[in-house]
Formats: C-alpha cells, structure tokens, sequence
C-alpha cells in the first residue's frame, strides 16, 4: 500500500493536508455541541433557564452543525480530487509498464488479468482513497479526541465505554480475518470472468457455427456462480459488523443512563443538574466514539478488497522487463544486414528449446524466406528480431550490432514488423497506415505508395478513400483487405528491414504473386524476410531457411534445397506437382 501511496503528486498532498485541517476542524465542531447541550440540560435542570440561555446555547449548537457541514462539504470536493487524479496517475504507471513488457512478462499475467488490474483493481484503490481521507482521518481522530473528553469525566461511564470499544475492535478484526482470504479469491476470479468473457466474444462466430452456446454458457456460469458465492460469502461477513454496532451503540446508550440513575441517586439534590448534564454530554461522546468505529467499519469493509488490489497493482509496477534497452543510439556499420549466431531460444518453463542453435545470414537487399511445418518455430524465430524476446543463447547482430546494444526507438526505426495476425485500430485507414510514425500530416503520396506496393486497391473504391473509418479490430474488413493494409502499414515504414510473418497467407495467388512483385521492384534496397507456409510465396527468395522441430533442416535457394533438403522437398510436394517443381509448367 505504502509503494503504491508514492504515485500521489504534490498538489495531491496539498490538498490531503487541506482535508486533515478541515477534518480536525469537522470534529472540534461536533464535539464542541455537546458542551452547550450540557449547559442547557443543567440550565433547564436546575430550574435557571431563560430563553435567553435557550436561545445562545442552541445558536452556538446550530452554528457548530452548520460548520461541521461545511468542512464536511469542502473535504469531500478536495478528497474527491485527490482520487480521481491518484486513479489517473495509476493508470499511467500501469500502462507505461505494460507498454515496457516483453512478449514473456504479457505471458505471465495474462491479457484478462492485465485487463481487470488496470481498471477494476485501479477503481478498488480510487474508492478507498476517497472513502478514507474524509473517514480514515476522521475517525481516529474523532475517537481519540472524544475518549480524552470522556475521560475527565465519570469511572464508570469511561468504563462501559472501553468495553464497548474492545467489544467493537475484537469483533471488527475478527470478521476482516475470515474475509480476507475470500476478496483475495474475488480478485483472482474476476480475472478468470474476464477472461472467459472476452473468450466467448472474440470467438462468437466459432461459437455460433458449432452450436456451442451451450457449453459457453456454462463455463461462463460456472465462473460466475463461483465469483457470486465468494461475493455472498464476504457480503455476510461483512454485514454482521453493523448488527454488532448497533447493539454496542445502543448497549452503550442504556449502560450510560442505567450509571447515570444510579449517579443521580446517590447524589444530593443539588449536584444533580450537573450530573443530568454530564449525562446528557458523555452519551453524545459516547456516541461519537461509537460513530468513529462505525465510519471504521466502511474502510473495513473496503480495505480487505484494496489491500488485495494493492497487492495485484504492486505484481504489475515492480515487475521488471526481461528486455533490457540501453538509452543512447549507436552508430551502424553497415546496412538492412541480419545475422544469427547459434542462436537458441526455449519459453519460460518449456521443457526444451523451441529454436536450437540456428546460424544464418542476411545481406542488404536481399529477400529471405522461413518455411517448415507448423509449430517448428518460424515465428518464435522472427520474434527475436525486433526483441519481443530475447535469445536464450547465441547472438543477433542486425547492421553489424549485437540488437541489445540498440535503443527501443532506433530499433524499431530499422525493424518493421507485419504481425501473424492483421491487426487494425479504431479511426481510419490513415491513421493505421501511419500508425506510429511522427508529421505524416502531408504524407498523402507516401499512403498511397504503400497502399499501391500492399495492392490495397480496394481503398480507392471506397467512398472517403484513406479517411475511411475502421472499427475496433478491422472488423468491417476482410481478412485479406486487413493483411494488405497491414503490408502497408509496415512498407510505409520505410525501415531498413521488414519482417512479413505469413502475412500472405489470406491472399489470393495471384494477390500474393503482385505484393511479392511490388516489393521487389520498389524495396530493392530493403532487407526484406518473410515466413510463409507457401512453397509458391517464397520460391525466388535469396535464401531459404527451413524448419524443423527448432533445428535448421537447410539453408540455401529455392533450387539447392530441392536437392539437398529432404523436408523442403516434402513440404513441396505436398503443394505443386514434379512438374511445376521442375519449371515445365509455370508461368
């Protein structure tokens, strides 16, 4: 709690101490009212009442309420600020942080988990602030000082008090005992809620075309029939604190009028409108002492839950990025060059390597091409390049430097990356063509080039052309328009190296035979590596590399693996005939 208290700011601070001054003065106020309430009752008691008495005694009452509200009021507008700008600033540490994640930390979390930490546990943390600067300072304060008033007064009354109060604190630790370890569940199965949830809608069409909403349907019951038990459970727990207040308030109440009669009685007749008085006070302290552990009970309530979010936020900020980037930039000694270097990679927890020992090279230029069955490590391979992991062994040098010595920013401006899966954002086409890039304000041409070498016509016959809008996804494009927008989107890039990972795969042949053409007519100085499943996507690549089970089963080009490499020539048989392997038959 305390590590996550440090994201408050200056002004934050101004105001909590703003708060803590009208706090006290909030308390000096209602704890001042009993004093005229007992010059009253002893006024009125002792028969020397007037309404002069009257009229003073309730007007200095009335101008105490009316300043506790004030202070009240105006705490809670500084109180409100102080929470919502501390939720602000924990939402920036945590999607700063996420941003810096590699591929391994994302893993480890989970996407639903990262979700559900950055909004609910943020929201859970918002509130507790909130809550607790008008009543985690008012009530220690509150009890602190009415316990001090109370007693200078009667042994007895100060008595029943403190058994009051053990009563309360035994009973307030003994329930947030029991409940803790279940908001510790919540918090975990609003993950698995999330998770389940987002499952079920970015699978729907999977869903509806086999008939699985049944089966859907009950995961996502018994997911949430399990979140709802814990929920009841701690929501019973929780709710017996205020029974319990009540009879110790009204307990305390009937204790303190059964001592006072007995006071009363055994006082003389004329100490005794002193003694009506003192009553009449101490069971206004008393009350408010009960009141201070009744607004406790509130932060109880809460806190198990945002000690627990706390907690989960914590995981997520002192988690530390296996990729490392230095800050400065490097010079380059050469360009669009790539070389592996028994390079092994296994992921965390993996049995054994995924890639074992690959060594390759890659001059300017030049297009290279990764090819094996599926699961043999094509794109785990790739994904070492632009570091969304890094090497378990070996080295990557890119332009004659190892990548570790690289910058983030200077990487990415010499890497470019077209994703496995196409991968479109809210606005228009535009904006995703230039998708990080900075002043593309005037750069009309360089779009149109990108989408002309990607064959995105299909852009021009839209009616706003690049201004048109896309949903969240690419949801309103098909496959194929996704993928070629996001060729464009990485030839726009103009980078020294562009990575195409099986992004032709939901092309057309022909589609696929023009893209492959463009590149290499208007990228001719560009190093340009593409994964692909296709013999017929990557047959004129300079070199291909092939796969197998992680290990490199042949290097070479189109021709020499046909000769040399058995398992090239498998995966093409299995897609072209002996003749167009030969050239006989194709165009």
């Amino acid at each position: 709690m305390i590590k996550i208290i440090k994201n408050l700011k200056g002004r934050d601070w101004l105001f909590i101490f703003i708060c803590a001054v009208l706090v006290v003065s909030q308390v000096w106020l209602d704890l001042k009212m009993p004093d005229y309430t007992q010059k009253l009752t002893e006024s009125v008691s002792s028969g020397n009442a007037d309404m002069d008495t009257v009229v003073k005694n309730g007007g200095f009452m009335l101008l105490c309420a009316l300043g506790s509200m004030t202070s009240a009021i105006v705490c809670g507008f500084f109180a409100s600020q102080v929470a919502a700008n501390f939720a602000k600033n924990l939402r920036e540490v945590l999607f700063r942080r996420i941003l810096s994640f590699s591929d391994r930390e994302i893993n480890r979390f989970s996407t639903p988990s990262l979700i559900t930490r950055t909004t609910n546990d943020v929201v859970n943390m918002q509130v507790l602030v909130a809550m607790g600067m008008q009543v985690m300072l008012k009530a220690p304060v509150m009890a602190v000082w009415a316990i001090c008033k109370i007693s200078t007064s009667s042994v007895e009354w100060t008595t029943a008090v403190i058994i009051c109060v053990i009563v309360l604190v035994i009973t307030v630790s003994t329930l947030v005992a029991i409940a803790y370890p279940r908001f510790k569940a919540i918090q975990r199965l609003t993950d698995n809620l999330n998770d389940v949830t987002r499952e079920n809608i970015t699978g729907v069409r999977v869903v509806r075309a086999f008939n699985a909403e049944n089966y859907q349907e009950d995961k996502f019951m018994k997911v949430n029939q399990s979140i709802t038990s814990n929920h009841l459970f701690t929501s019973r727990i929780m709710a017996l604190m205020m029974p319990v207040m009540t009879i110790a308030m009204n307990g305390l109440t009937l204790a303190i009028y059964w001592i006072g009669a007995y006071l009363i009685n055994s006082t003389e007749i004329t100490g005794r409108a002193e003694v009506i008085g003192n009553m009449t006070a101490f069971t206004q302290y008393a009350l408010q002492v009960v009141g201070a552990f009744m607004m406790l009970v509130m932060i109880f309530i809460m806190m198990p839950r945002a000690l627990v979010s706390a907690g989960r936020i914590n995981e997520v900020t002192e988690t530390e990025t296996t990729v490392i980037f230095p800050e400065k930039d490097i010079p380059v000694k050469e360009t669009g060059t790539v070389e592996f270097r028994n390079v092994s990679f296994s992921y965390q927890d993996a049995a054994e390597p995924c890639i074992k020992n690959i060594s390759f090279s890659i001059k300017k230029g030049e297009t290279f091409a990764i090819i094996g069955a599926t699961g043999t490590g094509k794109t785990s391979l790739i994904n070492l390049i632009p570091r969304y992991y890094d090497a378990s062994s070996g080295e990557i040098l890119i332009d004659g430097n190892n990548i570790k010595d690289y910058p983030e920013l200077q990487l990415q401006k010499i890497v470019s990356v077209a994703p496995q899966k196409a991968t479109l954002f809210m606005g228009d086409i535009k904006s995703n063509i230039t998708y990080g890039s900075e002043n593309v304000s005037d750069d009309d041409e360089r779009i149109t080039r990108a989408l002309e070498i990607a064959k995105a016509d299909f852009v021009n016959d839209l009616e706003t052309g690049i201004h048109t809008q896309t949903a969240q996804g690419g949801t309103n494009f098909s496959g194929g328009q996704k993928q070629r927008l996001s060729i464009a989107r990485a030839v726009f890039s103009d980078a020294e190296i562009m990575i195409f990972d099986d992004t032709f795969s939901a092309l057309d042949y022909k589609t696929d035979m023009l893209v492959r053409k463009a590149l290499k007519e208007n990228l001719s100085d560009t190093t340009v590596i593409i994964v692909a499943q296709r013999i017929g996507t990557i047959k004129n690549a300079d070199k291909i590399l092939v796969l197998n089970d992680g290990e490199a089963a042949g290097i070479g080009t189109h021709e020499e693996l046909l000769r040399n490499c058995s398992v090239y020539r498998e995966i093409a048989l299995s897609q072209l005939s002996e003749a167009e392997l030969s050239g006989k038959e194709m165009n």
